[in-house]
């Protein structure tokens, strides 16, 4: 009979067979894994080293560049814009500083900045569209007729555009009551805020001189949600009105402006304001702050494109223009001898 004692030896048997099948196993597969683990740790560690310097070397190029386009900037737009009047109109969650590096471009082009008027939230918040169409319809001159299409944010551009610039050489001298009371009732709707611009705070004026050409400055970042496409058309509109009303308008702001719902992407898929408007996606680097001027100048001779390095971008900047021809000078003739 077999006992107790013969059933715990086979036991114990089974164990250590188990045991020591277990770690032949192990010792025969662990060297090959760890060899394989190794190799990909070191190829994941080789690819992750030059991917850090590759991006070093753009961001050390990008610093040198954005350094080189600073140093030079006066001599690149210099009389660029010469004798022109601009006006900024920034967007609800622009970049902070952008329209300040936009406007120091500007002057150093030339132009003279009439002002800045900086939308509110509330003026993109799609639940203010009929309080907008009453307030333009309000304060609209006798004489302005809406297109029975018109949405709310195409009377509002028509209505702020007739207050803010002009096709006219002088615009200042168009200055008139009207004008500045749009803006103001704008402002205590909270729809918007203005501020005169250097000159004219040194002269002591209070109203915004109408400009020649405007510069829209886009929120950083997309819209999202069922409203994107009304709170971007929002901004395409007022850059449409506003070129409509002057000698020309640029839409301009980061690349982010570019992704589906954002600002510079709804006027690049507009085929009537990608017409008449100019755009440019690089307003964050100094490169891109050259070719907002050489676009507004381009505007001033009728031609319109959408610049930068973004989707639906036609080129990083306009064609240059042609050079002046200048007076041939007579050949000197040879002194004697």
């Amino acid at each position: 009979m077999i006992d107790f004692r013969y059933h715990l030896v086979s036991i114990i048997a089974i164990f250590v067979a188990l045991s020591v099948g277990i770690v032949l196993g192990t010792t025969l597969l662990e060297e090959p894994t760890i060899q394989a683990a190794e190799a990909v740790a070191d190829t994941l560690q080789k690819g992750n080293s030059e991917l850090r310097a590759s991006n070093e070397v753009l961001t050390d190029m990008k610093t040198g560049n954005d350094a080189f386009v600073t140093s030079h900037a006066s001599e690149l737009v210099e009389g660029a814009l010469a004798g022109e009047s601009v006006v900024i109109v920034e967007a609800p969650d622009a970049t902070q500083g952008m329209s300040e590096a936009v406007q120091q471009m500007l002057e150093l082009a030339g132009a003279t900045v009439t002002g800045q008027v900086t939308l509110t939230d509330k003026y993109v918040d799609p639940t203010q569209s009929v309080f907008i169409d009453r307030l333009a319809t309000g304060v609209k001159p006798v004489d302005m007729v809406f297109p029975a299409e018109d949405t709310a944010y195409d009377k509002a551009a028509a209505v702020l555009a007739g207050a803010l610039v002009s096709t006219v050489p002088d615009p200042a001298a168009k200055d008139d009551p009207p004008g500045s009371g749009v803006l103001d009732a704008f402002q205590r709707a909270e729809l918007l805020t203005v501020t005169v611009g250097p000159a004219a705070q040194a002269s002591g004026a209070e109203q915004i001189a109408r400009a020649g050409l405007a510069v829209v400055v886009a929120p950083t970042d997309a819209y999202t949600g069922e409203t994107a496409a009304t709170q971007s058309g929002a901004i395409v509109s007022l850059a449409l009105g506003l070129d409509e009303g002057s000698r020309g308008s640029v839409l301009t702001g980061p690349l982010s402006a570019t992704a589906a719902g954002g600002v510079l992407a709804a006027l690049r898929d507009a085929a009537v304001a990608a017409e008449k408007v100019s755009s440019v996606d690089t307003a964050d680097i100094p490169a891109g702050r050259v070719v907002v001027v050489y676009a507004l100048r381009e505007q001033l001779s009728g031609v319109t494109g959408q610049y930068g390095i973004g989707p639906d971008a036609s080129a990083f900047e306009p064609s240059a223009p042609a050079p002046t021809a200048s007076p041939s000078t007579p050949p000197t003739a040879p002194s004697g001898g």
